[in-house]
Parts: C-alpha cells; structure tokens; sequence
C-alpha cells in the first residue's frame, strides 16, 4: 500500500526490511495500526482521517534520511513493495485471544 523508493547513499527515503528491530519503528507502526484499526470502522472519513492524522504524519519521519532507519541500505525498484523480512515468530501475538 505505501510505495516509496527507497535506499542508501543519497537516497531520499529510508527503510529497514528489519523494521521491527528498531524500537522507534515497533513503536510508530503499532500506533499506525491501532489507529486503522479504529478508524477503518468508520466508512464515511476514517481512511481519509488515518492518512491524514496518522500515516502522513508518522511515515516521513520513519522514513527520513536522518531517522531511525539512516544507517539501512535495503533498497527497492521504483513501483516495489518496501523491503521486507518476517518478523520472528511470536514478537506480535493475536491480541483478540487474550
């Protein structure tokens, strides 16, 4: 869904396929997918007000030459997912059983 260029060098984004290893990141995307969560119940404005409020904001500051991922050198094509590697097993567990 959130396609940037991104990579090392100059490079005008950054991104880790190893996001969840980054306090930071783990941190912003848990807050970005607890506000979808809320907000996608609402059909009328809640995925204009998530972008808005939420992804546009929390994003460029991961994504930042100077942010939590300015050492990473993972990069992508133009039009490519994000790079991506699974997270271990067990470092999200399903919070509707509990």
């Amino acid at each position: 869904m959130y396609s940037r260029r991104v990579g090392g060098g100059n490079a005008s984004f950054r991104w880790s396929a190893r996001w969840w290893e980054h306090p930071e990141a783990l941190a912003r995307i848990d807050a970005l997918w607890r506000a979808w969560e809320h907000l996608r119940l609402d059909g009328a404005t809640g995925a204009s007000t998530w972008w808005i409020e939420h992804a546009d904001h929390h994003m460029p500051i991961l994504m930042s030459p100077e942010g939590t991922f300015a050492k990473s050198e993972d990069k992508n094509a133009p039009g490519d997912p994000l790079p991506y590697e699974a997270p271990p097993e067990g470092l999200f567990p399903d919070m509707r059983v509990n």
